[in-house]
């Protein structure tokens, strides 16, 4: 069975992280409110995890989830290295609505699926994800939704479609905006090619412009919405 908690009422917050952290770490499902939509998250070390993860949205292993972090030092562990322009874009968007993708650390034990060596990576602008992550440590977060249908904007929403396969749902209301995240691959910069560029792989809650004012040059001159 599964638990609601209302995070808008403070001992139903501690609570609900209190129960949230706890299914984490037994390899259970917990659905979270960010500042874009709300999200299904996993312990992001736990293969067993990630798998139900998928399997609760009916995606295959083709479709690896991000992973939520707290901040650039949690960031740093994961991923080869931060190239410079990747900092630039931490320093301006973070936390915000950009996932980047960056060669992941190969010494890591995980395993998220298909990644071909990367990971996708976001600082979520949301303080109940932030206390969450801070706790568990990095989070596999896919939007709480049934694949090919709309992204949860609502526990509501997401509890119809996900039912009893998350253990906790934390309420924090309706998403500020309902967005999903823009995507950046940043994967050519670790191989310090003179012409490698930044490529948007997704348009979404921060604009191509404002990609083009941090980037200018880095960012792939034909990059489209």
């Amino acid at each position: 069975m599964s638990d609601i908690f209302d995070c808008r009422d403070e001992a139903q917050l501690l609570a609900g992280l209190r129960h949230a952290r706890r299914s984490i770490a037994r390899g259970e499902l917990v659905v979270l409110p960010t500042d874009t939509v709300y999200g299904v998250a996993a312990d992001a070390f736990s293969p067993a995890a990630v798998s139900g993860l998928l399997a609760a949205k009916g995606r295959g292993r083709q479709s690896p989830p991000p992973v939520l972090v707290s901040g650039a030092p949690m960031l740093a562990a994961l991923v080869t290295e931060v190239p410079e322009p990747v900092e630039r874009l931490i320093e301006e968007l973070w936390p915000g609505g950009l996932t980047i993708v960056l060669p992941s650390q190969p010494s890591l034990a995980w395993d998220l699926g298909e990644t071909n060596g990367t990971v996708a990576v976001r600082m979520p602008d949301h303080r109940v994800a932030l206390e969450l992550i801070q706790d568990a440590g990095p989070l596999a977060v896919s939007s709480a939704n049934l694949t090919g249908r709309p992204a949860a904007t609502s526990v509501l929403d997401a509890e119809a479609m996900l039912r009893s396969s998350v253990r906790v749902y934390l309420d924090d209301g309706a998403s500020a905006t309902g967005v999903a995240s823009t995507i950046v691959d940043a994967t050519a910069l670790s191989g310090h090619e003179e012409d490698a560029r930044v490529r948007v792989l997704r348009e979404g809650a921060v604009p191509l412009e404002r990609l083009r004012e941090i980037l200018g040059d880095a960012l792939e001159s034909d990059a489209a919405a």
